[in-house]
């Protein structure tokens, strides 16, 4: 966990230095423009790595609060945003809501906070959140002129011409089509093509690409959201297996986790309970990357447990 925390704790500076400075400590930074690739070059998926880990690393120094004063828990409610306000200026917007999510949910079941002391922080972290937003016109143009538009049921309208002409093109912002709902429509019409199965995993690639398509298809990888993928990759019998497992393995261990207020396991938890989180957009399930970043959280939830590690279990 010492090893793990300075990993996180070096990351997101760099990521900082990159979001004041154009660079990382490697000169990275470059390809994407403004969005964040830390050490990660030719990716912009710095918010995303934080945002599985800093909640495990946040109950790591909560499991550490015997050894020291009363005054500790807020020195680690500022490494938690620390951690949170990276993600969020990484513009990764997706990654923010499930942070905040997560971020908001750990310390409601926190017990080291009052109800009042958890409503002030809350409080002044939406002010804080607020302000690093209007810091930047390009964090801006991610969260409130794209983000917003969303929310709002503009679903298919790409970011208002006039808006754009006036606000972002002088400073060379990009424009970028709100794609998501074509990528969505696309994943679920794929579905209904192969209701029953799907088209094979990681196969949703071969048939929204293929030459001679319907033309409800969007040609990408993946659908861009968990749901939407199951369906079209393993119908809905597949789906629904899946679903079954996954949800079993972790939420059976809920009462446990809840009672045993493990912060490193609810910190895993939480995580993986964020990863559910409908309608969101998200990188493949299945996909190298997205799936290890799952497992760990999944395996390190039953590892640190006596309760849950099987293999502790007598």
């Amino acid at each position: 966990m010492i090893i793990w925390s300075l990993t996180l704790f070096i990351l997101t500076i760099d990521a900082y230095i990159e979001i004041f400075t154009g660079k990382n400590i490697l000169g990275y930074g470059e390809l994407y423009g403004k969005r964040i690739v830390s050490f990660f070059k030719d990716e912009p998926i710095v918010g995303g790595y934080i945002n599985s880990f800093y909640l495990i690393i946040v109950g790591y120094l909560f499991s550490l609060s015997h050894k020291f004063s009363s005054n500790y828990k807020y020195h680690i409610l500022v490494v938690s945003v620390f951690f949170l306000s990276a993600i969020l200026l990484t513009g990764e917007r997706s990654n923010t809501i499930k942070a905040i999510f997560g971020f908001l949910v750990f310390y409601f079941i926190n017990n080291h906070f009052q109800i009042k002391q958890k409503l002030i922080s809350i409080l002044l972290i939406i002010i804080l959140f607020i302000s690093l937003i209007n810091t930047s016109d390009f964090i801006k143009l991610r969260y409130n002129g794209q983000f917003l538009k969303l929310m709002i049921g503009e679903f298919r309208s790409k970011i208002d011409e006039t808006y754009y002409t006036e606000n972002y093109k002088a400073k060379n912002l990009p424009v970028v089509k709100l794609i998501y709902v074509d990528i969505y429509t696309s994943g679920f019409s794929v579905f209904k093509s192969h209701p029953f199965f799907g088209v094979g995993n990681k196969n949703y690639r071969l048939v929204a690409c293929a030459k001679i398509k319907n033309p409800k298809y969007t040609c990408n990888t993946h659908p861009h959201q968990t749901y939407f993928e199951f369906l079209a990759e393993h119908g809905f019998i597949g789906t629904i297996i899946l679903l079954f497992i996954l949800f079993n393995l972790v939420f059976g261990k809920l009462a446990i986790i809840l009672q045993s207020k493990n912060y490193i396991q609810v910190g895993s938890f939480i995580f993986l309970l964020s990863s559910f989180l409908p309608f969101l957009p998200s990188g493949a399930f299945f996909a190298d990357y997205n799936l290890t970043i799952f497992w760990l959280n999944l395996s390190l939830m039953y590892a640190v447990n006596k309760k849950t590690n099987i293999f502790l279990k007598s």
